[in-house]
C-alpha cells in the first residue's frame, strides 16, 4: 500500500488513523499471521478495490480489507521466526534440534520491550515446531531457560518471559529473589532452588549464604506462617547449607528431632511433604525414635499411599522387616484394614520380581473381597464423582481378576460376582464388563446376570410417600449410619486385640447390617416405579383398589386395600401387592374367589366389591 492507499482507508474510517503504521507495514512481500487464516504473504494491493490480496496456505489470492485487518492480522518483522522459517527453514530446524534456549531468545527479541507471555510463545512455536510437536520439546526448553543469565522466567504461568538487558546467573536471580521476600514459605521454596544449584560454586557465594542461612534459620525457628511439614523442609535446607559453610547443624532449633517429635501427627505431616521428600522423612522418624520408630513406620505404611507406600516397604526391607512386611498384610487383610492405597500397590506390583515375596500370597479370591470392600468403603466416603484408582485398575488390568480368581470354587467367584453387582464405586457398564470375566472363568455366573436382568425389567410399583421414605433411610444410611459405624470401627480398634474386643465385633456386625439394608434399598429404589394409583378400575383389582371379601362359611366380610410395594399396613388392612393375598387377587373380578391360606386350613373368600382407592382420598 502507498501513501495514497493509505490516506484513502483512513478518509473511509478515520478511526484507523492511529494504526497508520500498522497500515504502513501491510506492503507486497510482507508475510503475515491472521487469526483465523494464519500464516501468509500480502503480494498485491488491488486500489481500485480497496483490497489487500494475500497468499494464505491452502488459500491464495484471497481479498482482505485492510481496515478489517489492522485488528485480525499482524505483519511480520523479516527476521521473525515465521518468516525465517518460511525463507531458511534448515537454520529454524538446527536451532530447534541444537540451541532451543537461543530460538526463545530470538523469538523474544521480536517482542515490545522483549517480553512475551507462555500463551503468546506457545502460539507461534505450534506453528514453527507444530502443534503437538512443540509441547514436549517446550517441556525441555523451560529447564534449560530456567539456567540461562539473559531470560528472565516467570514464577506463575500466567507470567511472562522477559530478555534481559543484561545476563543475570540462576544463583544471582535466586539470591536476590530470596532477599525481595519477607514470606518464610517463599524462603524455603527459593533456598532448597539455590541449594541445588550452588554446590559447585561455593566460594563465589559464600557470603550470600551465610546470610540466607541465618535468616533461614530465624524463619524456621520463629515464623507462624510454616507448617510442620515446612518447618521440617526448611530444617532440612537450613542443615544442608550449614553442612557446606561446615557449621554445626545442633545449634540451630527447632532441631528435626523436635519437628517430629509429635508422633500422632506424623501421618498429615508426611502427606503434606512432596513426594521426593518422604522417603527423607523415613530415615529422619528412625533417628528421632530409636526406640519405636519401626511401629510408626508400619503405622505410616497403614495409612500410606502413591509413591510413599513404595518408599516405606523399601525402608521397611532395607531395615530386615520384609517377613513382618508379608505378615502385617495378612493381619490387616483379616482386620479388614488393608486400606485402598496399600490394596492398590499389591496389585500392581504381584508380578514385580523385587516384591514378589511380599505379594506373592496374597493373590487369592480373599484379597478380591478386600478390595470390593475398600473401594465400596471409598465410594460411600467420597462426596464427589472422583474416580477411584482400585476400581480403575480392576477394569483396566485385563489379568487381575483372572489372577485372583485362580485359586477359587465356582461357589466363591459366585458370591464375589454378587459383591461385585452391589457395589457402589463401579458404573454399571463396568460392572457388566467385569462380570464378562467371571463369567468366562465361571459360566455359572451368567445366572446372576439373568437373574439381576429380570428383577429390572418387572419392576416396583410404590407410591410417591413410600417412594420418599426409601430413598430418605437410604441417604440416612449412606450419610450417616455408615459414617458413624466406620468411626466406631476406628475408634473400636484403637483398644487393642480385635479378637477379644467386644466392640468392634459389635460394630462389624452393625456394618455387615447397615450395608446389607443399604444394598437391598439401593437394588429397590433403582426398580422402583412410582404411581399415584389412578391407572385401577372397578372392573379389574390391580394395584390401587380397595377389595372387600366374604368368607361365606362365616358369613363376615372383611375389606382390603391394595397399595404398592412399600405401603403395607396390615393394622388397618392396607397390604402390598407383593404379600400372597395381594398376588391372589390381582386380575380377579367381582364374584371371583380367592384362596387364603391361614396356618394348615385353606379359606375360600367371594369378591364382593372392588372400588378405587382414589375415589376413597
Amino acid at each position: 500500500m502507498n501513501e495514497e492507499a493509505i490516506l484513502e482507508v483512513i478518509s473511509r474510517k478515520p478511526e484507523l488513523k492511529a494504526a497508520r503504521a500498522k497500515l504502513e507495514a501491510m506492503q507486497p512481500g510482507n508475510y503475515c499471521i491472521h487469526q483465523s487464516w494464519g500464516f501468509g504473504q500480502i503480494k498485491d494491493y488491488d486500489a481500485e478495490g480497496n483490497k489487500l490480496i494475500i497468499d494464505f496456505e491452502g488459500k491464495e489470492g484471497h481479498r482482505m480489507d485492510p481496515g478489517f485487518c489492522v485488528n485480525t492480522m499482524q505483519v511480520l518483522l523479516p527476521d521473525h521466526l515465521l518468516v525465517r522459517k518460511e525463507l531458511d527453514p534448515a537454520a529454524v530446524e538446527a536451532l530447534i534440534a541444537n540451541e532451543p534456549a537461543e530460538l526463545i531468545v530470538e523469538l523474544l527479541k521480536q517482542y515490545p520491550n522483549t517480553a512475551a507471555s507462555t500463551a503468546e510463545i506457545e502460539s507461534v512455536l505450534a506453528r514453527v515446531i507444530g502443534p503437538i510437536k512443540y509441547k514436549k520439546w517446550w517441556t525441555a526448553t523451560k529447564k534449560l531457560l530456567a539456567k540461562d543469565p539473559r531470560v528472565s522466567v516467570p514464577a506463575r504461568k500466567t507470567g511472562m518471559y522477559i530478555l534481559r538487558d543484561e545476563p543475570v546467573t540462576l544463583e544471582e536471580e535466586l539470591i536476590e529473589d530470596y532477599n525481595a521476600t519477607q514470606s518464610a514459605k517463599r524462603r524455603v521454596v527459593i533456598a532448597e532452588q539455590l541449594l541445588d544449584t550452588v554446590a559447585d560454586k561455593l566460594e563465589e557465594h559464600r557470603d550470600a549464604l551465610g546470610l540466607i542461612l541465618h535468616t533461614l534459620a530465624t524463619a524456621v525457628r520463629e515464623s507462624n506462617q510454616l507448617t510442620s511439614a515446612e518447618k521440617l523442609k526448611g530444617a532440612w535446607i537450613r542443615n544442608d547449607i550449614a553442612r557446606l559453610l561446615e557449621i554445626d547443624v545442633e545449634t540451630f532449633e527447632p532441631s528435626v528431632v523436635q519437628i517430629l517429635s509429635d508422633i500422632e501427627g506424623l501421618d498429615a505431616l508426611i502427606d503434606e511433604l512432596p513426594t521426593n521428600s518422604q522417603g527423607r522423612a523415613l530415615k529422619a522418624i528412625k533417628a528421632s525414635h530409636p526406640a519405636d520408630w519401626k511401629e510408626i513406620c508400619f503405622s505410616l505404611l497403614k495409612n500410606s499411599s502413591g509413591k510413599f507406600t513404595t518408599d516405606s516397604v523399601n525402608f521397611l526391607v532395607e531395615n530386615g522387616f520384609g517377613d513382618e512386611i508379608k505378615e502385617t498384610f495378612v493381619r490387616w487383610q483379616t482386620e479388614q484394614n488393608l486400606k485402598e492405597p496399600v490394596l492398590l500397590w499389591i496389585v500392581k506390583n504381584r508380578n514385580s520380581k523385587k516384591y514378589t515375596d511380599l505379594v506373592h500370597d496374597m493373590i487369592q479370591p480373599r484379597l478380591l473381597n478386600s478390595i470390593f470392600f475398600a473401594i465400596d468403603y471409598e465410594a460411600l466416603q467420597s462426596s464427589t464423582s472422583r474416580r477411584i484408582p482400585l476400581a480403575d485398575i480392576l477394569s483396566d488390568d485385563k489379568e487381575l481378576i483372572p489372577d485372583l480368581l485362580a485359586t477359587a470354587d465356582a461357589e466363591t467367584a459366585r458370591d464375589l460376582a454378587n459383591n461385585l453387582l452391589l457395589n457402589q464405586g463401579f458404573e454399571e457398564l463396568t460392572k457388566k464388563s467385569l462380570l464378562a470375566r467371571f463369567i468366562k472363568l465361571f459360566p455359572g455366573v451368567q445366572s446372576l446376570l439373568e437373574s439381576e436382568d429380570t428383577q429390572e425389567s418387572q419392576g416396583l410399583m410404590v407410591s410417591k410417600e413410600s417412594y420418599e421414605k426409601a430413598v430418605a433411610e437410604f441417604d440416612e444410611i449412606v450419610t450417616k449410619k455408615i459414617p458413624e459405624n466406620s468411626q466406631a470401627i476406628a475408634e473400636a480398634r484403637e483398644l487393642g486385640d480385635l479378637k477379644e474386643n467386644s466392640e468392634y465385633k459389635m460394630a462389624k456386625q452393625d456394618q455387615q447390617v447397615l450395608m446389607s439394608r443399604r444394598n437391598l434399598l439401593e437394588a429397590d429404589i433403582k426398580r422402583a416405579q412410582i404411581t399415584d394409583f389412578t391407572s385401577a378400575t372397578n372392573e379389574t383389582i390391580g394395584i390401587g383398589n380397595i377389595v372387600t371379601l366374604k368368607d361365606e362359611n362365616e358369613g363376615k366380610e372383611v375389606t382390603y386395600t391394595l397399595l404398592g410395594a412399600w405401603d403395607g399396613d396390615p393394622e388397618n388392612f392396607v397390604i402390598s401387592y407383593q404379600t400372597p393375598l395381594g398376588k391372589s387377587m390381582l386380575g380377579k373380578r367381582l364374584g371371583d374367589e380367592v384362596s387364603v391360606t391361614v396356618g394348615s386350613t385353606e379359606n375360600k373368600l367371594t369378591i364382593t366389591d372392588i372400588t378405587r382407592y382414589v375415589d376413597s382420598l
